[in-house]
């Protein structure tokens, strides 16, 4: 391995510095100063790209955790900076090894920069929950999305980009996604990982968005992404890590499904999830918001305030999106009745569960319900590889001296990692207060059809089943 005296090395940190001062810099509440030179800049200060300042990165969090009012424009500048920190370290400590040009360095990090340029509004919901409903099982992606919205603000701001960056770009951006390029050439092929990690899901949009959305909900973190970060190395074409981090490793996928618990499905985050996909819905006909999505000189000027431009209209044709906006406001929200965890012998073959199976569990006697009167929320929680444990995919190598690259079984490490990596939790919620006990006793009747037995954790309380 070639070590930090080495001549490109030092010649390119040189440049580096060089360019600071042509720079302006970002103080983030993360990782410090963030220097962009004036390449980045050109994409930067777009329009296109200033929007990311509308979409908050997690969506409706923040009306559970007040201080999740954070955007996916800070975000992005954070992956920016992460990217250009792992490629700089891997081409610092390996040098001419591995070749890394200063192209590859501005590839990786333009990528970072731009890789969320295409989200949609509300999170993920925009795109998982809305857009299915609206136009039957879409399969629009905010990564192809971003794709299209890189080529238009090269091409709507007269960016002059190398054909081979641009294209480079894309494909990273593309990488973790369904519709990665299965062509992409074998060189310098853990570049690809470093964005959007496809081969075994760590990178450095999660060390960014695990931290950040950590510390913005008041939560306390202790996965380290720096020791990751500093200690990677290449291999074969792909990034390793030091046999003695396996747990740190294990703890970026554990912390990030304790998010997802915790914070982004949330129950009550749910509730107002549901209730904005019914608004979205209701609206979407008067206001055209899926009619944007494969157009980026539209799609562009779709953001977070959709909601206020329906909370804050006078057209009749809204009356009904508003009042799910305004009960939002008050706090009249969906009732969350009850959950059940899906048994893990259950969930390869598990159907969903639609309102109208909770409605047909009714028994003679019972408050008669609607299918309108029922929301289900169907949480799947994982460490990103679904059933399957990534860890499986990921390599390490024993110290600096060896050249031997290995995979790591949990049980060689601990018996106290779980044997599971899938949650998959069903949740029901009653629109109406005073529907919560009937929704509760029908879900319960559900439950004991389907499994034998009251799969849930404990029984409604009966405060709010009594709530009108």
């Amino acid at each position: 391995m070639e070590t930090n005296g080495n001549e490109e090395v030092t010649s390119l940190y040189s440049l580096s510095c060089r360019d600071r001062r042509f720079s302006k810099h970002i103080h983030d509440n993360v990782h410090g100063n963030i220097y962009l030179d004036p390449f980045f800049l050109q994409f930067v200060d777009t329009e296109q790209f200033q929007r990311l300042r509308e979409l908050k990165q997690l969506g409706l969090t923040h009306m559970v955790y007040p201080g999740a009012v954070h955007s996916r424009f800070e975000h992005s500048l954070g992956v920016y900076w992460l990217a250009g920190e792992a490629v700089h370290t891997v081409q610092g400590h390996q040098g001419s090894e591995i070749n890394i040009e200063r192209n590859d360095i501005r590839t990786v990090k333009l990528a970072g920069l731009l890789h969320d340029v295409g989200h949609g509004p509300f999170s993920h919901l925009f795109e998982r929950e809305f857009l299915p409903r609206v136009l039957n099982g879409s399969e629009w992606s905010h990564e192809d999305m971003s794709v299209k919205m890189i080529d238009y603000i090269v091409d709507a701001q007269h960016i002059e980009i190398d054909a081979a960056i641009l294209n480079n770009v894309k494909e990273m951006v593309l990488a973790s996604s369904a519709n990665a390029s299965q062509n992409t050439v074998n060189e310098k092929r853990f570049l690809y990982d470093i964005v959007a990690n496809g081969r075994n899901g760590i990178d450095v949009d999660k060390f960014d968005y695990i931290v950040r959305d950590s510390r913005a909900c008041g939560l306390g973190c202790n996965f380290q992404f720096q020791r990751l970060l500093e200690t990677m190395r290449v291999m074969g074409d792909e990034i390793c890590y030091r046999a003695k981090d396996y747990l740190t490793v294990h703890k970026l996928f554990a912390t990030r499904a304790d998010l997802h618990r915790t914070v982004y499905t949330h129950a009550k985050v749910k509730a107002i999830e549901l209730m904005v996909v019914d608004a979205l819905t209701l609206a979407n006909g008067e206001l055209s918001i899926s009619a944007s999505i494969q157009e980026p000189a539209k799609f562009w000027k779709l953001d977070d305030s959709i909601l206020r431009q329906i909370e804050t209209s006078d057209k009749q044709e809204l009356k009904k999106a508003r009042d799910l906006v305004l009960r939002i406001r008050r706090r009249d929200l969906y009732q969350f009745c009850n959950e059940f965890a899906v048994p893990k012998d259950k969930q390869e073959h598990f159907k969903d569960i639609t309102p109208q199976d909770i409605v047909c569990s009714q028994k003679n006697g019972d408050t008669p319900l609607n299918e309108e009167d029922i929301s289900v929320s169907i949480v799947k929680i994982d460490l990103t590889r679904g059933r399957s444990n990534p860890l499986e995919s990921i390599k390490f190598f024993q110290d600096y001296e060896s050249d031997y690259k290995f995979p790591i079984r949990d049980e060689r490490i601990s018996h106290l990692l779980p044997a599971f990596c899938q949650d998959m939790i069903v949740r029901v919620y009653s629109k109406k207060p005073e529907l919560v006990g009937a929704v509760s006793k029908a879900f319960e009747n559900y439950q004991l059809k389907t499994y034998g037995l009251k799969a849930q954790v404990h029984d409604t309380p009966e405060k709010k089943k009594r709530r009108v």
